[in-house]
Order: structure tokens, then sequence, then C-alpha cells
């Protein structure tokens, strides 16, 4: 098997492996460690014939047996019936049979395996109660051996304790479920008849194809991502972003699947389908998240290898110790080894780090922050410095072209008739073959100025490259048919040819300059917001950007950030990166193909989910919703989810050092103790759950 990933809170497992035909034994490999197998194909999966099929039923079924045992705890309550031996083996009988269908099985198989679990304490403490018993009642000295109470309590709450540990986890995994239970739902699909009628019928989301067509009224899901055909609508996307205000749509844009439409009626096509989807993704990359261990896990991980042979050892020590050295009777010496199998707990744990991480994950993915790993989430709390890029992070990047500059030919050596248009057979004026070219260049850029450019002078009559490629840094290069070389870009790449550095744009023709272009860009409303947030929280804040100097230090003065650094090449970026990084741990945030060095150089890289391909892949960290108003959140969601870790490990580790002992000691007795060993896994999930609605920013 390759790339095997294990997800404790989801109950998944995930690999890849070449041998289909291994699959059987792979199964039979799995089932003989005690675990069930559902591959969805009931060739190769085992069909349980187990009559209770969770805890839940198991402690409801053996609770009927178990209360009447118990009732002689109450003060004053002595029914005599109930002190006959045979009446106590008679109601211990099904619960210990259903014990160890369940608690038996496994600790057998995890022996077998030479991977001990924490079953292997509950049935050694159940069957040496249970055996204890049954030999003082066999011999007829009862009086002395009866533990059948202690054996069926033992089971019973320890099922008990299962049940609460496997709804507490549930708890922590609602987020994630919600985003789930959203991928399933009606929609409305679109079919043309033979005489072009259109009819409409409803479908379930899960038989959508790519292309299909649907028509989305007001208050439906929107079932698949889709593309608007016709028609306007509010769309409450809070699902991916966290944010109820509706988000206008029109023809053209993009709806994810899962989002609500508000208000509005709308025709769309399906664009996305099955695991292709935005939500989908989303939930493929929380998983994935959750699968892996940050480094603060595996400290935890060692000591849980030891843990069962250790505390079997440490219960053996207790009989004997108690029995030679304190001078107690066999009965009590047995019991007290009993409790410190019983309240020992090595699942709090292995539970401590996935239960906080799942729901700093859940938080975060239901406020549109998606983290690519566990490791970012305990590396966020020791960041010091964010690095932001310009365009399309800190501004909107929805660009205006605002001015753009021809050279005549006393100053450029270029024409003012520039070219001819072949395709019509007339000239073209200057301008527009100045936009001819710039269009024919941008429109292979993901920048976005570029996208700008592309837009706003958007032509049939585009040129067709020999070829064309894009530097990162600095801009656009192509050749044409007949040899003519052309540069689109920033000042770096006509330095040579003028001294002004004040625009955006420079439209560059076999080394001669054609003309520049200037664009205009406003400051993403959140922007300010966030630097303030920032910076009350002790982060230093800096601009680091491709752009010129002059507009760097503008959008650093109105925005109160603590430093900038202008017209940096990808090279550049990377080595500042580097340097802050040796300074104090830095986060980058950035959007375009020039920031993927320096955010895969960060200490974390956290990128906007309109960010082009290969800045997502180089971040660790992705803002699904637009904008920079949650990374305020994201900061402090890793901050407080290390801290609930820490918190739970502290837990586990220090319930069991001083469990154990109390145990040892005979200050609790098997049945409180197993009360208290399922208890502590529940404190655990109760201490986790409480990231959801605690103030991290």
């Amino acid at each position: 098997m390759q790339q095997v990933k294990v997800n404790f809170m989801g109950g998944e497992v995930s690999f890849e492996m070449a041998d289909d035909a291994a699959k059987k034994e792979l199964a039979k490999g799995i089932e003989g460690l005690g675990y069930h197998v559902v591959t969805g194909d009931q060739s190769d999966a085992r069909k349980d014939t187990r009559v209770f099929k969770n805890n839940f039923q198991r402690f409801l079924f053996c609770i009927v047996f178990t209360a009447p045992l118990m009732l002689h705890m109450i003060p004053g309550v002595h029914i005599h019936l109930l002190m006959d031996p045979y009446v106590q083996l008679g109601l211990t009988i099904p619960v210990f049979i259903v014990g160890m269908d369940f608690f038996g099985r496994s600790a057998i198989k995890s022996l077998l395996k030479g991977v001990p679990n924490m079953n292997v304490l509950v049935a050694l403490g159940a069957v040496a109660a249970f055996g204890y018993s049954l030999y003082g009642t066999l011999i007829g000295q009862p009086e002395q051996f009866m533990f059948y109470d202690t054996t069926a309590t033992i089971l019973t709450l320890v099922f008990m304790g299962n049940w609460m540990e496997e709804r507490s986890i549930e708890t922590t995994q609602s987020a994630l479920k919600k985003l789930a239970a959203s991928q399933r739902s009606m929609a409305n699909m679109i079919a043309y008849d033979d005489k072009h009628t259109e009819h409409v019928f409803p479908v379930e989301s899960i038989h959508l194809k790519v292309g299909d067509l649907l028509l989305i009224k007001s208050g439906d899901t929107i079932p698949m991502d889709c593309k608007i055909l016709w028609g306007e609508a509010s769309v409450n996307e809070a699902i991916i972003s966290g944010e109820s205000a509706p988000v206008f749509k029109k023809m053209n844009d993009k709806l994810i699947g899962g989002s609500i439409l508000d208000n509005g009626t709308v025709k769309a096509y399906v664009t996305a389908v099955g695991d292709d989807t935005v939500l989908s993704n989303i939930l493929k990359m929380v998983k994935e998240a959750q699968a892996e261990k940050p480094p603060v896990q595996q400290l935890a991980d060692k000591i849980s290898a030891i843990f069962v042979p250790a505390v079997i050892g440490i219960a053996l020590v207790t009989l004997l110790l108690n029995y030679f050295a304190g001078h107690q009777t066999f009965s009590n010496s047995l019991l007290r080894s009993i409790a410190v199998l019983v309240i020992s707990c090595p699942c709090a744990m292995g539970l401590a780090t996935p239960a906080a991480i799942a729901v700093g994950l859940g938080r975060a993915a239901r406020n549109g922050v998606l983290f690519k790993n566990a490791k970012s989430l305990e590396i966020f709390k020791s960041i010091r410095q964010v690095v932001f890029d310009k365009t399309g992070t800190l501004t909107t990047g929805e660009f205006i072209i605002s001015t753009f500059e021809l050279f005549d030919r006393e100053s450029s050596g270029v024409s003012r008739e520039l070219s001819t248009d072949v395709t019509h057979g007339s000239r073209l004026t200057p301008h527009d073959e100045f936009k001819r070219i710039a269009f024919s260049l941008e429109k292979y850029s993901n920048h976005p100025i570029a996208k700008t450019i592309a837009k706003e002078w958007k032509t049939k009559d585009e040129i067709r490259w020999d070829r064309i490629e894009e530097i990162k840094g600095l801009g656009m290069k192509a050749v044409d048919k007949d040899g003519n070389q052309y540069t689109a870009g920033s000042f770096k790449t006509a330095s040579q040819l003028t001294n002004d550095r004040s625009h955006n744009i420079y439209l560059i023709k076999n080394n001669i300059l054609l003309g520049t272009i200037d664009v205009a860009d406003e400051i993403r409303p959140e922007a300010k917001e966030v630097i303030r947030l920032l910076k009350i929280k002790g982060v230093k804040t800096i601009l680091l950007s491709g752009d010129l100097q002059i507009k760097c230090e503008q959008v650093a003065k109105t925005l109160g950030m603590d430093e900038f650094f202008a017209e940096q090449t990808p090279q550049q970026k990377l080595e500042k990166i580097a340097a802050l990084n040796r300074i104090a741990p830095t986060a980058m945030v950035g959007d375009g193909i020039n920031d993927a060095p320096a955010l895969a150089k960060a200490t974390v890289g956290i990128s906007l989910s309109d960010a082009s391909q290969i800045a997502m892949q180089s971040a660790q960290v992705v803002l699904m919703n637009h904008g920079l108003q949650h990374l305020p959140l994201s900061l402090g969601l890793g901050k407080h989810t290390y801290i609930t870790i820490k918190q739970n490990l502290f837990w586990a580790f220090a319930y069991n050092i001083i469990a154990i002992p109390v145990a040892a000691l005979g200050f609790l007795n098997p049945t409180f103790s197993a009360l208290s060993m399922g208890l502590s896994d529940v404190v655990l999930g109760i201490n986790s759950v409480r990231l959801n609605f605690k103030k991290v920013m």
C-alpha cells in the first residue's frame, strides 16, 4: 500500500494499491485487527451477523441485567433474592457474553497481531472478576467471591462510556457533517422535446452530469457547481464563506454547489459534479488534514504504543504488592488490580489531538478557511509576521484601464500606422493596433492586470503567436510568425528604453517602446480592519510586491502597515521571505503565479481561493471567501486549537498518572473506575467542542 492515511475522528482509512487482487487478503488482515471492513463491494466485505450493531444497543441490553445487581449499592436497599450467587450468575451471563463478543473478540485479535488495544484491559478485568466469582460459586464459598456485580457493571459502564465517546466525537464532526449533508439535494432539470419545448422535472443531484441544464428558483439549494446562462439572483454562500450576506450573481457568474439561492431565478448549466465540485474538494482537504498528525502528537503516540502492556504490568504488581506487602485479602487485592485495568484510558491520549483538530478544522471550513494539513494549525501559534502581496490580495484585483499612451514617430521611431488588419483588408488606427497587440499578449496571463486588459480590449482579430510565454515577475513575451518579438510587462522589461517607471504595463516591439498602460485598483474594504486586528495582536504586517515603489508606499501608508518592499522579482521575494523567517516565524499571503515560490518558502503560505492554481498548490492554507476577512480568524483558530490540544493531552496524561495509583491503593472500586474511564473521553470531547464557541480573534 502507498499513501496510507488514517482519519481517526472520521473513522476512515484511504490508500493507494496497485494490486486489486489483494483486496480480499487485505480485508481479511484488517478484520484480524478487530475492525469491520466496508468496501462497497459485497463480495469483499464480510457480512456483519452480530445482533448488536453499536455500543448504545449493547448498553441498553446490558443495563437491563446490570441494574438489579447495582441495587444493593443504594443505601438501605437489600433484596435477599439478589444476593443469591446463582441469581447473580444468571443476570451476569448475558452481559458477559455480549461484553466478550465485543471486548473479548477485539482483545484477542489485537493480541494475536501484537498490537494490544484498550479492550485488552477491559476484557482482562471482566474475565478476572467473572472467573473469580464463578470459582467461588462452584466451590460453595460465594461470600468471599461475589464479584458478579463488578463484572456486569464494568462491561455495562464501559459500553456507556464508549457510546458517550462516540457521541462526543460526532459532535466534533458536526461542522463537516453539515457540509457533507448539503451535497445531497433535489434539482430541477431542464430538457427539451423534439419540438424544442422546454420541460422541467425533478432529479436527485447525485444523478446530474456536467452540461445538464438546471432551473434554480428562490429558496433552492444549488445542487452542483454551475454557471449562470440566464437570470440574476442573490446567493447565500455561507456554506463556504461563513458570511450569510447574499452575493449578487448574474450571467456567466459561477454558483457553488451547496449554497442557497435566496432571491431570484436563474437557468444554469452544471460545470462540475461529484468529487470535482468545490464543496467536495473542501471536504477532501479537511479529511486529509485530519489524517495528519502535528508534532505535538508524537509524544502521545510513543506512550500509547507501550501503554497497554505497561498497565497490565502495573495491575499485576498491584495484585502482588497488595496481597503480600499490603496484607490485603486476595479478594481486595484482585479488586484493586481490576480497578487499575479498568480505570486506565489509553484512548484519551489517542483522542486528545484528533478531537481538537477535528473541531478546529470544522470551524475553519465553516468560515471559509481551509487548512491543507494539521501541522499548519500548530505552526500558527508562533506566527509573528504576516507578509502580504499587493495586487489581488490587499487590493481587489478588479482593475479598470485608467489611461494608456502611444509614443509617436519622433519619440520612439514607431509609425502611427502600426499595421494592416489582414482579416478585413483595412488599416487599423494606431490605438486599435496598440490594443490588439496588448490583448493578444495579455489574454495568456493570469495576472489581474492582464485579465483586465484582455477583458476590456477583447477583439476577434488577435495575433497568432509562433510562441508565447509568461516570465514570472516580468510579464508576457511572444514571437509572431514573421519573427517580431513582443513584450508586455513591468518597468524592468523597459528599463533600457525609458527612465519613466510610473506606469503599470510597458508594451515593446523589437526592442522599441510602443506605449504604456495604466490601471486603477482599489484596496479591499476588509484590508484595513484585518491589518488593524493583526497589529492589536502584536503581529508585524509587511507589504511585499513587484509593483512600483510609489504605489506600494501609498497602499502601505493607507493601511498602516509596518514595512513595505516594492519592485520585487519572484527570486527577491523568495530571498526576502527566507530572511524574514530567520527573524521570526512568517506567514505569507499571496495569489499570483509570482507569489508561488514565496508561499512555499514561508513558515505558512496562505492563498486566496480565486488565486492562480500554482499559488493555491504552494500554500498550506486557502481562504475560500475571496477576501481577507477571515485571516485573523485562521491565525487565532490555529493558536487556540494548539492550546486545546495541550489541554487535552494534559488531561489525558494527568488522568492516567493520578487515576492508576488511586485505583491501586484501593480508593476506587472497579465500578467507579469503569465510569470514570468513560467520562475521561467525554471530557476531551467537551473541551474540544468548546473551540466552536471560543472567541479566537
